[in-house]
């Protein structure tokens, strides 16, 4: 595995490459990082993979400067999977001090209403890296079921000659999807997390049971959480396919939620089929 660390000499390797198959990271990497690497994998001759912790979407009281960086130890993990592994400096990236952004849909709504500018700097982070990577295919896990779904309408509505897969969520045994910042959580904390998935589970059953009211359900949900001691931002039913509220009959629904245990904030989600 080739690791790079500027444009030019990333440039330089992937040219006349075919077959890119592209899985953007934090770092601090797990096995569901890994997972959407092997499914790079089968979707390309030539898997890269970057590791940027983009300040772009961190708000100013967020975790930018604590965010775990692992690099040796994700060069290690990434050994054998991975052709190319991209480690760019902030100054690569953002070489000016007055960026161009992307703002993309639903930039303000879930996680952004609660995180200003968050996705303003996803989008316009993964622009530039499919700029300089030039994919063919590109993963993203579905844990962060709304980032997917601003990746694909940048790449779709700027008419970038991209695919996007979408890869499962990797969990523990109790449920509780695999994060980075998992391990802010206290052991105490850690034991608690596994009730964020349960919610969701239990929440799926009673729209598969034929619940409709779908606002009854997510004010329900968000009150079990707020009872166990969270601090709930949403939960949300919406459409897959727009992430807007579902119109009567929609059968391809998503239940989104975001909340603290403490001081880190938990995301997950669960795809419904009537």
């Amino acid at each position: 595995m080739q690791i790079i660390s500027t444009v030019a000499e990333l440039r330089q390797r992937l040219r006349g490459v075919a077959g890119i198959a592209f899985v953007p990271t934090m770092g601090n990497l797990h096995q569901g990082h890994l997972d959407l690497v092997r499914i790079a994998r089968q979707h390309g001759q030539c898997v890269v993979v970057s590791i940027f912790v983009n300040p772009l979407q961190f708000g100013a009281n967020e975790d930018f400067s604590k965010y775990p960086r692992t690099l040796q130890a994700d060069c290690d993990k990434l050994e054998g999977l991975a052709d190319v592994f991209f480690a760019p400096t902030e100054r690569e990236l953002y070489p000016q001090p007055q960026q161009v952004t992307v703002e993309p849909p639903l930039a303000n709504e879930l996680c952004g209403a609660f995180r200003p500018g968050h996705f303003r700097g996803v989008a316009t982070v993964v622009l530039k890296l499919f700029n300089i990577v030039q994919p063919q295919v590109a993963v993203f896990g579905k844990k962060d079921y709304q980032q997917l779904y601003v990746v694909r309408q940048v790449a779709a509505q700027l008419n970038l000659p991209v695919e996007i897969i979408g890869g499962e969520t990797v969990r523990a045994p109790d449920g509780l999807a695999l994060s980075s910042r998992n391990q802010y959580l206290s052991a105490a904390e850690r034991t608690e997390a596994g009730f964020l998935y349960q919610m969701l589970v239990s929440t799926r059953q009673a729209m598969l049971d034929g619940v409709t009211d779908y606002a009854k359900l997510e004010r329900q949900a968000a009150e079990a959480l707020t009872a166990r001691g969270w601090q709930v931002d949403y939960v949300a039913v919406r459409a897959q396919a727009t992430l807007m509220q579902p119109e009567s009959g929609a059968r391809d629904l998503v239940i989104l939620a975001a909340a603290r245990l403490g001081q880190t904030r938990l995301i997950d989600n669960l795809e419904v089929c009537i």
